[in-house]
């Protein structure tokens, strides 16, 4: 007996099977609200990002970026000197180990610095005529310096060591952390910190992936947002929205925060302890990543 053959018609064979996309690597980062107080109330610096950029391009936001490898400490690398609380309280307050609680930390000090030339830090009591205060530490370093670990021809950590300063952790607060969600082409596991800026040290724009660095009312920010002006992703929105919330430096800087992960896109995210509810709803809406996406 003929088995009887199956013959597809003309112009419907099946396609071949296609891969799964392989899934996109999260990369933690830090970014830093870095606030002043002035005459009109509080302030933040941002930056517009280059457009074209492979990440947000276009976007007004925060300085920031990935952590890097030598952000973590390593048997090989200069002894980094830290002022404050310590990796394990920061690591109690992120929700991560105590190794990338330091990496972020140190990333954070490290993006700001290589961004704004703003360094959280200050001298060590083995200087010759030691002075605690951070606005010291930029009469140590110089812009070679900043553009050296920008390149990452010397380690934010030896730059730190050699100029004989300390990290000053403790002028760094946990504010937020926002994950990239699933399709896009780069993900980060971004920790939010919030800073005021040292007296005497200025905020400048210092990187080649934005075009605009300033200083800015948030509520100024979320005007021009809602009007099409300017182009924020969800989280800076909800940073933004936070920091309308305060009147000055002070108050952020005592702001106590429980700090858990916010999946924006995803309905069922989570969110901040200590965040308003429209920052869940920021998270949840799909479509809020270039302008106006809360009805």
């Amino acid at each position: 007996m003929v088995e009887p053959v199956s013959i597809e018609p003309l112009g419907e064979q099946r396609p071949p099977p296609v891969a799964p996309p392989a899934e996109v690597p999260v990369r933690p980062a830090a970014t830093v609200m870095l606030v002043k107080d002035t005459p009109a109330g509080l302030e933040v610096f941002v930056l517009r990002r280059v457009v074209g950029m492979a990440f947000a391009g276009g976007m007004t936001a925060f300085p920031g970026g990935a952590v890097d490898g030598s952000d973590h400490e390593t048997d090989h690398a200069a002894p980094l000197r830290w002022s404050g609380p310590d990796p394990q309280w920061w690591a109690g307050q992120l929700g991560v180990t105590p190794d990338t609680a330091r990496a972020l930390v140190v990333a954070a000090a490290r993006e700001l610095f290589e961004e704004t030339g703003v360094l959280l830090a200050s001298p060590t009591a083995r200087t010759a005529v030691p002075d605690h205060r951070p606005e010291n530490a930029v009469a140590s370093v110089t812009d070679a310096d900043r553009i050296a670990v920008l390149d990452r021809r010397v380690p934010f950590a030896d730059v730190l060591t050699g100029a004989d300063l300390e990290l000053r952790a403790d002028l760094l607060r946990p504010w937020a952390n926002w994950v990239t969600p699933a399709g896009h082409t780069r993900r980060y596991d971004t920790f939010f910190f919030a800073a005021a800026l040292p007296a005497s040290q200025r905020a400048r724009l210092l990187t080649s992936e934005a075009d605009l660095g300033q200083w800015r009312a948030p509520q100024a920010l979320l005007a021009e947002y809602d009007v099409g002006a300017v182009q924020l992703m969800p989280p800076t929105l909800a940073m933004l929205t936070d920091l309308a919330g305060a009147g000055s430096v002070a108050e952020v800087m005592a702001a106590r925060r429980v700090v858990t992960p916010v999946r924006f896109g995803e309905p069922s995210g989570g969110g901040t302890v200590g965040t308003s509810v429209s920052v869940v709803q920021i998270a949840a809406a799909p479509d809020v990543t270039m302008r106006k996406g809360l009805s």
